[in-house]
């Protein structure tokens, strides 16, 4: 399945399961220290080396995610860096790095943000901080460079304006309808509970304080209007969605997707005016990667204006603010002041016990309305 999928987004769940490998299946030789401190190598040295590895493998960081493709490009076309790459999810690429211990066949991933902090404490990264690290906002990375996010997301709205005209620009706007609202599968899908917290913080609630977002999802489900299965392409094209949570650069790729197969397809996208939450994506090297030096180059390469062009240009929010965008690149995007104080940030630290008391609560309280 893909790292997109339902695996891919597992949340609580899937940290239990990364954590359960850390002490069965696992390479007990655990990860071997690198021979080499890549911080302390020059960047023409460390291009040097990384051209003579030649090669670059990855996980969950496919062409179609992000824009990758043009980094990949870009990467091969400087630096003669040939790319591979195997789709997979957070807790797949953390499980797969711990399991081949020092016979590590990969060398760099793309996991969710509240995976790297496991990456580091399952032992299976390399530091390596890059010269755009002072640029790069605190919550962002980890002290050593075990991880760092590259380019985030914030929780919006898709809309068919063929179903719902005007386009809800508010979450409690949706309690006003009379038609469907996907959230998707609380009970696996890290997108879906990351939009139940948006929820929460949009009806006066918060991380702390998660009541008025079950209040709402209650409202919805005895009323016969909340969808739980995820929020796709097709099921978009197909009419099957009404309004859906996504993460914006998911939710506009998405429209770009469709209109571009439907010129007369109209579909809106915003980020909810009365709360929304981001979060992020951050590479994470392979301490036993067959390439590292190549590895370190693409995390370079990655926060690099060229590298966060392209990820803006798929759609994502660079994390270095100080890039100046081309003006094509801007139009794909949402206005900036759709991004208020309304879009909080995440205390992951909280993040497992929150899903895990969300999950339950879905199970126990939903899951029997559903029927």
């Amino acid at each position: 399945m893909s790292r997109r999928g339902f695996l891919g987004m597992l949340g609580a769940a899937g940290l239990a399961c990364v954590a359960g490998l850390g002490l069965t299946g696992c390479d007990d030789g655990g990860s071997a220290a690198p021979a080499v401190d890549y911080n302390s190598m020059s960047l023409d040295d460390l291009i040097a080396q990384a051209k003579e590895e030649g090669q670059i493998n990855s996980v969950g960081m496919p062409d179609t995610w992000a824009n990758w493709v043009e980094t990949w490009a870009d990467l091969n076309s400087e630096y003669g860096l040939q790319h591979a790459d195997q789709d997979m999810s957070s807790a797949e690429e953390i499980a797969m790095f711990k399991q081949e211990g020092t016979d590590g066949t990969k060398d760099i991933g793309d996991v969710g943000q509240q995976w790297g902090p496991t990456a580091e404490s399952e032992g299976v990264t390399l530091k390596y901080k890059t010269s755009y690290w002072d640029e790069i906002p605190d919550w962002a990375k980890d002290d050593d460079g075990d991880w760092v996010v590259g380019y985030y997301g914030s929780m919006a709205l898709i809309s068919n304006d063929d179903q719902v005209s005007p386009a809800p620009t508010s979450i409690s706007e949706l309690l006003d309808g009379d038609y469907k609202v996907s959230v998707g599968d609380i009970t696996s899908a890290a997108n879906a509970q990351h939009a139940v917290l948006a929820i929460a913080y949009a009806m006066g609630g918060s991380i702390d304080d998660l009541q008025p977002a079950y209040d709402f999802i209650t409202q919805l489900a005895q009323a016969g209007r909340l969808d739980v299965s995820d929020v796709s392409v097709a099921r978009l094209e197909s009419g099957e969605i009404a309004v859906g949570f996504n993460w914006d650069y998911n939710a506009l790729n998405y429209r770009a997707q469709i209109v571009e197969n439907n010129p007369d397809a109209k579909f809106s996208v915003c980020i909810p005016s009365d709360g929304s939450v981001q979060s992020g994506y951050a590479t994470i090297i392979n301490a036993n990667a067959p390439h590292p030096a190549a590895a370190c180059l693409a995390r370079e390469f990655i926060l690099s204006d060229e590298g966060q062009i392209n990820l803006a240009r798929g759609y994502a929010t660079p994390i270095r603010s100080s890039v100046e965008l081309p003006e094509d690149v801007k139009a794909l995007r949402l206005p900036d002041e759709q991004y208020g104080d309304q879009v909080q940030s995440i205390d992951y630290g909280k993040w497992t016990d929150v899903t895990n008391e969300l999950v339950t609560w879905y199970q126990e309280n939903i899951i029997p309305i559903l029927g």
